[in-house]
């Protein structure tokens, strides 16, 4: 990763900081895409030595977008692979879901995956690169009261493996990691009570924590994974195999 930028979206906490700042020890500039502030991760990453560059970018719009990662190669010199990780939550069962719950979640999660892709795509083309996107468990088992959020990430699986095949003669690879549940702010909203029924039926008998998916990203956005494209490698502890 030594001399890479890196593009990771929703890298002010969680799974996306923890990301950010795994690939930054691996020796990759971050370029940190965010709606909230990600200073505290542009400082993180700075300690361990590596360059960064907080944007302040609504993935959901595609001029942000657009106009962000041509800040990124003006002042980074350049975008090698990129990482789909902004997402959110809006937990409903469908009969009480607004069209707003539904449109929020799909603008985000998906749009934002799109938007993101779209533009670092055109620059990758001519140099080669990697893509890794975020899903989730979700995307491929479904989750009572997440009919967006499940539909979201099945629609990342499908970005992904559609892209793989428009672009590896390019030299760009597009992969998938789908965690399962991973110990973050967004599953810390969820009842201790159905935390610990969830962890009972991970048969590693944990949660997972953000490295272990940040680990995953590093070895698919690597020159180890270089024969791997379309692929979506579950995170999960084995609660989904």
């Amino acid at each position: 990763m030594k001399g890479k930028v890196t593009i990771v979206t929703g890298a002010s906490m969680g799974i996306g900081r923890a990301i950010a700042e795994f690939l930054a020890e691996k020796g990759s500039a971050i370029a940190v895409f965010d709606v909230t502030d990600g200073a505290e991760t542009v400082r993180a990453i700075e300690a361990k030595g590596s360059r960064a560059a907080f944007f302040p970018v609504d993935v959901s719009d595609s001029s942000q977008v657009e106009k962000a990662v041509v800040a990124v190669i003006d002042g980074m010199g350049r975008v090698d692979n990129l990482v789909n990780n902004a997402g959110i939550r809006r937990d409903k069962l469908l009969v009480r879901m607004t069209e707003d719950d539904w449109d929020q979640v799909m603008r985000v999660n998906l749009k934002g995956a799109f938007n993101c892709t779209k533009a670092v795509v055109r620059r990758l083309m001519k140099t080669g690169g990697s893509i890794v996107n975020i899903a989730s468990i979700a995307g491929l088992t479904g989750n009572p009261g997440q009919s967006n959020y499940a539909a979201s990430k099945a629609g990342i699986i499908g970005l992904t493996k559609s892209l793989a095949k428009e672009y590896g003669e390019r030299g760009i690879r597009v992969n998938a990691v789908a965690p399962g549940l991973i110990k973050t702010e967004m599953t810390a909203s969820l009842s201790e009570k159905y935390q610990e029924t969830l962890v009972q039926a991970v048969p590693l008998g944990r949660a997972g924590e953000p490295v272990d998916v940040a680990r995953v990203v590093y070895f698919l956005l690597s020159e180890y994974a270089g024969y791997v494209t379309g692929e979506v490698i579950n995170v999960s502890g084995g609660l989904y195999t």
